[in-house]
């Protein structure tokens, strides 16, 4: 089998699913916009609302449980599928800023370039983001998870936001996600190790 697809394939593949075939999420994915550490769109003009369909069923069953334990809540994808070539992209953008912990090596593969990794956030009832202490690729300290229980001791972290987080992880986790120590908002669906050497990179 050949492990790799390009990004400009995957749409008469039936191994992705596009976003839009998901019901009951909200779509803002923020490297097709300015809103993100880079400052511009890195995929046009690629569409990259895709995911594997493994990671898409996944999400539906995210999408069950919130409608079950939080209704009026709603799942907002910020990252789906990123290509191999935005991964390099964003690598470079950050050489030499100390910040390249934030990502995967191009040279491993990061798990969104199999269609396998969501980073994702909360709406309430009224379409507002969940405050969780930290925007999207906010990269510093506060947005790990490992570190929450300390920052909520010293108050940089209140009770809501760290409430809001658990109820992201739980309802992942539930859903057969893993979420990472370093980004609140990111998850994979599986092991990291299992996807990289059985699925398809999208290049």
């Amino acid at each position: 089998m050949n492990h790799v697809v390009a990004s400009e394939d995957i749409a008469g593949s039936p191994e992705f699913r596009h976003l839009t075939s998901i019901d009951g999420i909200a779509i803002d994915l923020r490297y097709a916009s300015s809103s993100n550490f880079v400052g511009r769109d890195l995929y046009s003009p690629y569409d990259c609302a895709w995911l594997h369909r493994d990671a898409a069923a996944a999400l539906e069953r995210f999408v069950a449980w919130l409608k079950e334990r939080r209704p009026g809540h709603t799942a907002l994808v910020l990252d789906a599928l990123r290509p191999q070539r935005v991964q390099q992209q964003l690598w470079d953008a950050l050489a030499g800023t100390g910040l390249q912990m934030y990502l995967a090596d191009p040279a491993r593969g990061s798990i969104h370039s199999y269609g396998m990794a969501l980073d994702i956030t909360l709406l309430d009832e009224t379409g507002r983001e969940l405050d969780m202490g930290t925007g999207f690729d906010d990269m510093t300290d506060l947005s790990h998870p490992a570190l929450e229980e300390g920052f909520l001791v010293a108050g940089k972290l209140s009770d809501r936001q760290v409430a809001n987080r658990r109820l992201l992880r739980e309802g992942m986790l539930a859903a057969g996600f893993f979420g990472i120590n370093t980004e609140w908002w990111h998850f994979d669906c599986g092991d990291r190790e299992r996807v990289r050497a059985t699925y398809r990179r999208v290049l």
